[in-house]
Parts: structure tokens; sequence; C-alpha cells
């Protein structure tokens, strides 16, 4: 079983390096991450494949993709959603954002307001969001890079 996990993680590793040349030591740290499931923060000068990695990587192991822009205006409601009215049902209906995904790559988390990042803090720590008092679990695998 160990080998088996070995095998695929190798392979993993050099479909990712193939792609992303020159950053064996990232994709090592970022495959880490992955199998521990810890959340990462990718710092770099723009052009050095980050966005490219994490889709790549998200192809790899088939896992849904989404990316933020997040910028000083964004609201919470903006990434985690809305419940809106429907005049037909007369009931809320939960329009999903896009934190509930898979592998979630939050791009410039540093712009960001407090308010936020205080829900994507909730939803790395606790696997959840809370809209409307509700608490909203997330998917199993779900991994934030900022």
């Amino acid at each position: 079983m160990i080998h088996d996990a070995l095998t695929v993680l190798n392979r993993l590793s050099q479909a990712l390096n193939r792609v992303i040349v020159g950053q064996a030591s990232l994709v090592q740290q970022m495959l880490v991450a992955l199998l521990a499931g810890g959340h990462v923060i990718l710092e770099g000068v723009p052009g050095t494949g980050k966005t490219l990695l994490v889709k790549v990587l998200a192809t790899l192991v088939q896992s849904e993709y989404r990316r933020i822009q997040l910028t000083p205006d964004i609201l919470p409601a903006d990434i985690i959603g809305i419940n809106i009215f429907d005049l037909n049902t007369r009931k809320f209906t939960l329009k999903k954002g896009p934190i509930f995904t898979q592998i979630l790559l939050a791009d410039e988390i540093n712009r960001t307001p407090p308010k936020t990042q205080a829900a994507l803090l909730e939803a790395m720590e606790e696997q959840q969001v809370t809209l409307d008092g509700e608490s909203l679990p997330l998917p199993e695998l779900f991994w934030v890079i900022a």
C-alpha cells in the first residue's frame, strides 16, 4: 500500500515537473502540503508558474479548481455566496460562491479586507462556512492556496 502511494506521488511529481520547469522543490512542497492536508501560501513574482502549478495539480488529482482574484472591495458574500429569495417558491435558495470547491486559489490575499479574510480563515480552519447563521460544510478535500 505504501509502495502504491509512493508510486502515485512520484508520477504526480514527474508530471508536474514536466510542466513547471525548474521548480522541483516547490512541486515537492506542494505535494507534501496536499498529502498533509495543509493550506499553502505561495509567494513569487508574476510569471513564475504559480497559477499554472495549481491548475495542473488540480487536473492531475482530478479535483474541482476555482480561482478568486481578491481585491480591496471584495465582500465575504462574493466568495461564500448568498441566499436569494425565489418569488415562485417563496423560499430562499443558496447561490454558492466559489469557495465551494475542492482546490481554491485565492490570489492576492493580502489585498482583501479583514472580514473577507476571516471568512476564508473559517473555511480553512473548520472546513465550513457560515451564511446567515447556518453552517455549510465544504468538500472533504478542501485545499486553499493563497
